[in-house]
């Protein structure tokens, strides 16, 4: 009796301390005021694992990007004077009011002003964007900053070491940041004659606990970036690895990239600077600026260096394309490795069809991510219906990101049109301004279509693939 008395009082004691441990992460999660379907499952992920639920929380919830957000701030701070003396180096543009109302909202969205170049210049393929790559490269005299997300220790990853290494012995600033996920590859064998020769190499967001260990997926840096000497900079979709190298592949993704010149470079290297100084804790000295901000004459072409990242709210890259295709009249031309698009990106693109815009998708026929890859093709009927035309890239997998509307706005970057680019990835998007890209990237765009298939509105879809389909946007949040 005494047992069965002492079991009710224990079993009373957990209802009433799971009651209180409930009610009181609710609250907390509540007063966070997050997306609601968010909330809700991170409440039934702390209801239902009690311990285990609240250390997944802890590392990989909302309060990690609180805490990442005010790490990133400190960043920030550490980067303001040399911020300030990009700025007084920008010049007054002329532009039209439309142009003029769009560089504002990205001004507003992400702190970065138009700016200009001398030059644009679209590159297609592994091969020719690693050649122009070289040849920065060898060019250097002063400084050669590298970002990437994946830099592989294989054959163009030791060719562009190699040549680093040679820069850093002739006495030039070589600084090479990767993420530690994409390229996790990276060992201390293959970064030691980079090391020797006087380079510095940071990780961003790296464990303690050893680079084997795989760090979470979430607030990845899956930025490209190379400047060489503040004047020349390329930024795309390409990253360091024969995967994306058709001289080494034929089976090579095929992918875009940009190469800039002129004083919008100085905001690529801005970027730089920051997540440098984030990854690495390290202060640029400000004897350095003349080399790194150099003066340079405005170009002719407008172009404005959009950054986003899950330390921002304000979703820059995001806001931007969603914008520009709501102001579209003629046409919406994207092309992206990933189509997981959030209800206000896919509702632009529906509503510019319905006015008679023509706008066009381009994805991959089969992703690097077979869920991915599913959840992008149960969009197609929605897309379809309202008079978008969807086409399959066939030949190789299809790795750019881009969006081209009328004649006005090119987007070249890092970002895919999904929700891990727009929310939780840090990406960088090039937004050329102007007929000149535009006629570029509008060529590429057409010539991909003779590789691609169209998907027709009437297709048949096996039962397996639709349900299979359906399965796979449930993740589209995390995707």
């Amino acid at each position: 009796m005494a047992n069965a008395e002492l079991q009710h009082h224990l079993v009373n004691a957990w209802s009433v301390g799971w009651a209180l441990y409930i009610g009181t992460v609710t609250v907390w999660i509540v007063l966070q005021r997050r997306p609601p379907l968010s909330t809700v499952l991170w409440i039934l992920v702390l209801a239902l694992l009690p311990y285990v639920g609240y250390i997944v929380y802890y590392f990989l919830g909302p309060q990690r990007l609180k805490r990442r957000r005010i790490k990133r701030l400190r960043s920030r701070l550490l980067i303001a004077s040399q911020t300030e003396r990009a700025l007084l180096r920008e010049h007054e543009h002329q532009i039209p009011p439309t142009v003029a109302r769009m560089a504002a909202l990205g001004r507003t969205a992400c702190d970065i002003p138009l700016s200009s170049a001398t030059d644009v210049r679209l590159l297609v393929g592994g091969a020719q964007t690693y050649d122009a790559f070289v040849e920065a490269i060898c060019a250097a005299r002063e400084h050669i900053h590298v970002e990437f997300y994946i830099f592989d220790p294989d054959r163009i990853g030791t060719a562009i070491r190699d040549l680093l290494a040679e820069k850093a012995r002739q006495g030039v600033a070589v600084r090479l940041l990767v993420d530690a996920l994409g390229s996790d590859r990276l060992g201390r064998r293959f970064l030691a004659p980079l090391r020797e020769a006087g380079a510095q190499v940071g990780f961003f967001h790296n464990v303690r606990i050893g680079r084997r260990w795989r760090p979470v997926t979430n607030y990845r840096n899956h930025r490209k970036i190379l400047i060489c000497d503040g004047k020349l900079g390329f930024t795309g979709g390409l990253n360091v690895t024969d995967d994306e190298d058709e001289r080494t592949r034929p089976d090579a993704y095929h992918d875009v990239h940009l190469r800039i010149e002129g004083g919008a470079v100085r905001w690529l290297q801005m970027v730089f600077l920051e997540d440098w100084a984030y990854a690495t804790k390290q202060r640029t000295d400000d004897r350095e600026l003349d080399a790194l901000l150099p003066e340079m004459p405005p170009g002719e072409h407008h172009v404005q260096i959009l950054t986003s990242g899950p330390d921002d709210p304000r979703q820059a890259i995001h806001r931007m394309q969603v914008a520009a295709i709501h102001a579209a009249t003629e046409r919406v031309w994207l092309t992206t490795a990933y189509f997981v698009p959030s209800e206000p990106a896919l509702m632009s693109l529906t509503s510019a069809a319905q006015k008679g815009v023509d706008v066009r998708l381009l994805v991959p026929r089969r992703s690097d991510s077979l869920v991915v890859t599913a959840a992008s093709r149960s969009y197609f009927d929605e897309l379809l219906e309202a008079g978008v035309k969807v086409w399959e890239y066939q030949d190789r997998m299809l790795h750019s990101k881009t969006l081209l509307v009328d004649d006005t706005y090119s987007f070249i970057g890092t970002a895919n049109f999904d929700n891990r680019s727009f929310e939780l990835n840090f990406e960088v998007m090039a937004l050329v301004y102007g007929e000149t890209m535009a006629r570029q990237l509008g060529r590429q765009f057409e010539l991909d279509l003779r590789q691609a298939a169209r998907v027709a509105k009437d297709r048949e879809t096996p039962f397996p693939r639709r349900l299979f389909d359906s399965f796979a946007r449930l993740f589209s949040p995390m995707l």
